[in-house]
């Protein structure tokens, strides 16, 4: 086991040139582009505590979840040991499970669900150990195969997106689903060609995928967050915002939340 923590004992190696700028950090471009990973969910933390407190405070674990990612990938660029590999895929596989426990519509639940959502989120949880154990077994193939998941949170969102009857989250959605599909476009090329990017002495790449992943997956969860009181707290009204300005659509979206309930002013005499 101990020969897994040995820096590059991963299969896997980025673009970028091992050890070219400290001694100690195999891909440092790779390895600090991760800084929004732990600068970002602390803010969303404090951002969604009226949606935490009146509807899901799950939410927060979802932030949690985008640290651990952060920390992962930053210590697997590191080191390339194949132990921060696994900590990297597995945190991914573990924040998408959790993500589509708690906002995938019960609308498309299958029938053997009964419309029970803690039966579907213990099915995702049997579902990622299953994978986990997987992925251990063939580290090689998990990159490619976590790519997958995301294929699926992309079709959800483009459907909800089409329900959807606010201009502002309706553009929201489409500029995270352009983000998306950059991400991956850089995630591609700089797996599948990499001699070429060196060739134009640019094998960064991989680290806009983690500067856009990252602003597509926390927007991906504001708009999936959204989505959920829509679907299932009719009592409640979503609104989204903008920090640090509400009339600046580039800034960091969240949700609040506004209850509606009739007041009964009358006086009695």
């Amino acid at each position: 086991m101990w020969q897994h923590l040995e820096p590059g004992s991963s299969p896997v190696d980025w673009c970028e040139g091992n050890y070219l700028i400290s001694p100690l950090i195999a891909e440092f471009v790779n390895t600090f582009s991760n800084v929004l990973f732990f600068l970002l969910p602390p803010v969303m933390m404090y951002l969604f505590r009226e949606y935490a407190r009146f509807v899901n405070p799950g939410i927060h674990v979802l932030w949690l979840l985008l640290i651990v990612v952060g920390i992962s990938s930053a210590y697997f660029h590191a080191t390339l040991s194949l132990i921060g590999q696994l900590l990297d895929e597995l945190a991914i596989l573990w924040i998408f499970m959790a993500s589509f426990s708690m906002f995938f519509p019960r609308r498309f639940f299958p029938l053997f669900f009964h419309n029970d959502r803690k039966l579907f989120s213990l099915a995702a949880v049997v579902f990622a150990l299953i994978a986990t154990f997987l992925a251990v077994l063939h580290p090689i193939a998990n990159a490619f195969a976590l790519m997958t998941l995301g294929l699926p949170a992309f079709l959800l969102l483009i459907h909800e997106l089409k329900r959807c009857e606010s201009g502002r989250v309706y553009r929201l959605g489409i500029r995270c689903a352009a983000v998306w599909l950059l991400a991956v476009t850089c995630w591609l090329n700089d797996r599948l060609f990499c001699e070429t990017w060196l060739a134009l002495n640019f094998p960064y790449l991989h680290a806009l995928w983690h500067i856009l992943i990252f602003i597509a997956s926390y927007t991906a969860l504001v708009l999936f967050a959204y989505f959920a009181v829509k679907e299932e707290r009719p009592d409640t009204t979503p609104v989204l915002r903008y920090w640090p300005r509400e009339d600046f659509e580039l800034g960091v979206p969240y949700v609040t939340i506004r209850s509606y309930c009739t007041i009964d002013n009358s006086k009695h005499v």
